[in-house]
């Protein structure tokens, strides 16, 4: 463990230059050296998913379900490169561990809530999460200089407008469909936290689905939007030391971001953080073993809007969660996957960004944006 932690921060001194001792990102040897840290953490919390698999919920399958995505897209750009095949190879071992456990999945989520299964079974299935070919940056411009309170959130609403786009519901409707209460509720302006993550989430599925008539001409101008504003908020969890009622959002923002396409969202140093969240013997991720999270006053108001909203959660006695892992697991295959779409084709180096808030911005004021950004991007904007 110490070896990784050392090698993470020789990683994190890099930008905007890498240093000698350590390869480039664009080389075989630099695209091993970052697998070799995220791959160890993928197969034990596969192992994890093999132990707890007739507990498992739908969120966690649906994270399992990005994961095993984002590293058909890794096996497959590394396949044809004889300097990269062995890491091609694991990433297939690992895939066919995978695959049959996902497949079990499904029969367990069909004795423990065979209702929420059918409304959302599209999303587990295999074929349903579709990885990003063309990248885009963040627009720090469509921050919201406010946002509403999280406690108005409702997710039962939100999930029934999921269920009307899948076409999954009792009335035996078409997908793509949209009322106008779902459509108001969807493109609300000024959520935060998970409210602007299922907002997010109801446009990528739209995408998944290929809904393109009526509202969903403007999925990408929403995406732009939802993205930019959960950048915000991982910012903000960063300047608190992601302290552990943030890191579930987190987590859940570069996941969603990350297979919509939002390279940003791969940075370095959010990409350590998350690595050493796993609890090594479980596999899982959750609750710190010894939680130390006392926080200063004036970031109390920022975890606030932070907070997890309480939902169809699977906790374990063991601190393990089920939702925390689901997402890490995703948001870490986005981050292999990005490994393998760099150098891109163009070679942004820089790009405009939020600066971490202060405690000037906890008021919800309109950050500062700066025109280089000192954060290195991890992927195709390294």
């Amino acid at each position: 463990m110490a070896s990784m932690g050392l090698l993470l921060r020789l990683l994190l001194l890099a930008p905007p230059l890498w240093p000698f001792s350590l390869p480039p990102p664009d080389t075989p040897e630099g695209k091993a050296t970052i697998s070799d840290l995220i791959l160890p953490v993928l197969e034990r919390a596969t192992s994890f998913l093999k132990k707890t698999l007739p507990e498992i919920n739908l969120d966690g399958v649906v994270g399992f379900r990005v994961l095993e995505v984002n590293l058909q897209g890794v096996q497959e750009g590394w396949a044809q490169d004889p300097q990269l095949q062995p890491l091609s190879l694991r990433v297939g071992k690992l895939l066919q561990k995978l695959a049959p456990l996902l497949h079990r999945s499904v029969f367990y989520l069909k004795l423990s809530d065979p209702q929420y299964l059918r409304e959302f079974q599209p999303i587990v299935q295999p074929g349903f999460w579709k990885l990003p070919h063309v990248w885009t940056h963040i627009n720090a411009s469509m921050v919201y200089p406010m946002t509403e309170p999280q406690d108005s959130f409702s997710e039962k609403q939100s999930d029934l407008c999921l269920v009307q786009l899948l076409g999954t519901g009792t009335d035996s409707s078409q997908p793509c469909q949209l009322s106008g209460f779902c459509k108001s509720l969807m493109t609300k302006l000024g959520c935060s936290g998970y409210c602007l993550s299922h907002q997010l989430l109801f446009f990528l599925s739209a995408r998944m689905k290929g809904c393109t008539g009526g509202l969903f001409h403007q999925s990408q101008r929403y995406m732009n939007l939802f993205c930019a504003n959960m950048m915000d908020l991982n910012l903000r969890a960063e300047a608190i030391g992601y302290a552990y009622p943030t890191r579930d959002i987190f987590m859940e923002n570069i996941m969603f971001c990350g297979i919509g396409g939002f390279s940003d969202f791969y940075k370095l140093q959010w990409l350590e953080a998350i690595l050493s969240w796993q609890k090594p013997q479980e596999g899982c991720f959750g609750k710190p073993d010894a939680e130390d999270e006392k926080l200063p006053k004036d970031s109390q108001h920022q975890q606030h809007y932070l907070r997890r909203v309480k939902r169809r959660e699977k906790q374990f006695t063991d601190g393990c969660s089920s939702h925390n892992t689901a997402v890490a697991v995703a948001a870490l295959g986005g981050f292999l996957y990005a490994l393998t779409q760099y150098p891109p084709a163009h070679k942004e180096l820089r790009h405009a960004t939020l600066a971490p808030p202060t405690a000037a911005h906890v008021d919800g004021s309109m950050p500062a944006i700066h025109q280089e950004d000192k954060t290195h991007a991890f992927g195709p904007s390294f």
